[in-house]
This record gives structure tokens, C-alpha cells and sequence, in this order.
């Protein structure tokens, strides 16, 4: 938690209270939680908390590439590679469990980089989601 106040901090951010307290508990969960999974949470020890509270403090970590909203299930993990600020995230996501993986390939994302600049479009944000199963699930029983 103090290297990503301190990551904040570098970049002229204040990683507030509640901004910590959301972090603490994408750090905790073990898996994606929602927004709303992520307000239940929070409510447990912050009785006023509403919706927008924890949107704007996800937008914030997001923002400062401490935390990855997985779009496919519209839920959110901590980032793996917080010291690499916005890089292409990409996630493995199992069907059958729920498992979500973030992986660092540098060739997709080089890949991905050339295809864009090709076009010329240039990208704000990558993220890569692959749907399969996972090789706890695809082992026979």
C-alpha cells in the first residue's frame, strides 16, 4: 500500500483514505469483484458509502494503473505490473471457475502496437480478454 501512495505521489496524486481503503480491498479480494460487490464491502466499515464514492475511487486507481476493470465480467483486480503505468493489460479468464490471470507479454502488445500504428490510430487504452479454461479445469477428472 505505500508503494502505490508512493506511485501516486510521484505522479502528483494523493492516494486519499477511501482511495486506500478501495485499493485494500481489490488487494484482499482474491478474485474480480464488481463495483457493487466492492460497495457492499466497503460499507462494512464506511456506513454512508454510496455508488459514485466507489466508481470515483476505481476511476482514480484505474487512472493511476493500480487496478484493471476486467470488461467482460465488469469487475475490477489489482493491477500485476503497477510499476509498468498503462500497459497493455491481458487477462486469461476461465469459464468454468471464474479464474481470472493477468499476463505480461510484451510481444502481444508489440503486435498490437505495430497493427495501430499501420493504421494510424493511436490508442489510449489496451486491454486484451481471452474467454477459455483454465489447466486446473481442462485436466481430466
Amino acid at each position: 500500500m505505500d508503494a502505490a501512495a508512493l506511485a501516486c505521489a510521484r505522479r502528483g496524486a494523493q492516494l486519499t483514505e477511501l482511495r486506500r481503503c478501495v485499493l485494500g480491498l481489490v488487494l484482499e479480494a482474491g478474485g474480480p469483484l464488481t463495483a457493487y460487490q466492492l460497495l457492499d464491502r466497503l460499507r462494512e466499515t464506511r456506513r454512508g458509502a454510496v455508488p459514485p464514492t466507489v466508481y470515483r475511487a476505481l476511476d482514480f486507481l484505474r487512472e493511476q494503473g493500480l487496478v484493471h476493470k476486467i470488461e467482460h465480467l465488469n469487475a475490477f483486480r489489482p493491477c500485476a505490473e503497477a510499476d509498468h503505468h498503462h500497459h497493455a493489460a491481458q487477462f486469461l479468464i476461465c469459464r468454468k471457475c471464474g479464474t481470472v490471470a493477468e499476463i505480461e507479454d510484451r510481444a502481444v502488445s508489440e503486435a498490437l502496437e505495430h497493427a495501430a500504428e499501420r493504421q494510424g490510430f493511436h490508442p489510449s487504452h489496451a486491454v486484451v480478454e481471452l474467454d477459455g479454461t483454465c489447466a486446473a479445469c481442462s485436466r481430466p477428472s
